[in-house]
């Protein structure tokens, strides 16, 4: 089996199953340590194999608990994670095309920091911004951002892709999360974690490992908020996704709606309440993503790279959990610094994108090869489908 037991110099009862390819940094190790060190974390923890440093715990980590939640390692972005449909055209409808389309993309799909500047209908009637009241207090004068940005994409590692197949066939793929609504909920909640972990004078091997008791009224606030921002998240990629439909149908049928061969949308960030060894858990995936016997997930490469979309094979010593990416190899800074605007250029040869050093720490040497990283996880999941970008438009 392509896992091991990872050992380290100081021994943590609960045991931390990796299966990376490589050994961890000592930041990495120590940060692996820290997490199954806490008392009420079941069973092992379990590192994928695109693990890398994250904050108070590692990004491709897999965290079962008991009866406690850890805010931080949820994370920020709150319900991160992809969506991918596959259309019933091939690639020589794209023929082109390409710069049209991703000019469009642009124009209809805010990044970054921007917003919608008008609101559709089908934003403004979901069901979530009922429950909005009942958010912790601290986010309910944002309720008229959140609206706004709920079909947006974000910045950093986001993005939004067309991709083709093995078989030529053209998918449509987008990687986001619950926007500054989701970050705002999170920064919230793991500062009263923190807060309550000073109050009562628990010794913490990190401070963002601070956490929630079940049965607590803080961690009941915790998951209500945890399970709208991871809903936000979902719904803000089924917006995304229905215009960047529209542009690629007005480019290929005339504008006629089609009806997807496949459609996948699976978090990356976020947590559950699941039955594992017989026990009901909670299960944080940390950039990670759930891999059941049937699950249908989606493992993106870099923008240079192939992707992948991939069926469960429903492994019981991951949790049922996969890769999320390919990982990062360098921090952003460092891929700023050790890369030029010619070597960006050179790596996505063949891709419709922004060649400019806005997106330099995005360039595919950043990150780790993604057929290794698969190469990884056999026993994990199966390749549904490999594609390859043909277009790519940066957060």
């Amino acid at each position: 089996m392509p896992y091991q037991q990872l050992e380290f110099s100081t021994s943590t009862s609960t045991p931390v199953l990796s299966w990376a390819n490589h050994g961890l940094s000592n930041d990495e190790s120590k940060m692996a340590q820290n997490v199954a060190s806490l008392p009420f974390v079941f069973k092992h923890v379990a590192l994928m194999p695109d693990v890398h440093l994250g904050k108070g715990a590692l990004v491709g980590s897999v965290i079962a608990t008991k009866e406690a939640i850890i805010p931080a390692a949820v994370g920020v972005d709150i319900g991160c994670g992809m969506a991918a449909i596959k259309m019933p055209y091939k690639a020589d409808k794209l023929e082109g095309k390409l710069k049209q389309i991703r000019l469009e993309i642009e124009a209809a799909i805010p990044v970054g920091f921007a917003e919608n500047k008008e609101v559709e209908k089908t934003v403004t009637n979901w069901q979530g911004w009922r429950d909005f009241k009942e958010l912790h207090q601290g986010v309910r004068r944002s309720e008229g951002k959140a609206l706004k940005q709920l079909g947006s994409l974000g910045g950093g590692n986001h993005f939004i892709e067309v991709c083709i197949d093995t078989e030529n066939f053209v998918w449509l793929m987008l990687h986001s999360g619950s926007r500054g609504i989701g970050n705002m909920l999170a920064q919230h909640h793991i500062d009263t974690a923190k807060e309550l972990a000073k109050l009562a004078e628990i010794s913490l091997p990190d401070k963002d490992l601070a956490y929630f008791v079940a049965g607590t009224r803080e961690f009941a606030a915790y998951w209500h908020d945890l399970q709208w921002a991871q809903n936000y998240a979902s719904f803000n990629r089924d917006v995304m996704m229905a215009r960047f439909k529209r542009i690629v149908e007005k480019h290929i049928a005339g504008g006629k709606p089609t009806k997807p061969i496949l459609q996948v949308n699976c978090h990356h960030n976020y947590a559950e309440k699941e039955l594992h060894y017989g026990e009901d858990v909670y299960v944080t995936r940390k950039g990670a993503v759930r891999s059941r016997v049937e699950d249908y997930g989606i493992i993106p490469g870099s923008m240079g790279a192939k992707s992948f979309i991939v069926k469960g094979k429903g492994n019981a010593e991951s949790y049922c959990s996969c890769s999320h990416g390919s990982g990062r190899l360098m921090s952003r800074n460092k891929a700023k610094n050790v890369f030029t605007l010619d070597d960006l250029i050179e790596q996505t040869k063949g891709v419709e994108c922004r060649k400019d050093e806005g997106i330099l720490d995005e360039i595919p040497g950043a990150y780790k090869p993604i057929d290794e990283v698969m190469n990884q996880q056999s026993d994990l999941v199966e390749v549904v489908a490999t594609l390859k970008q043909v277009v790519c438009v940066k957060g």
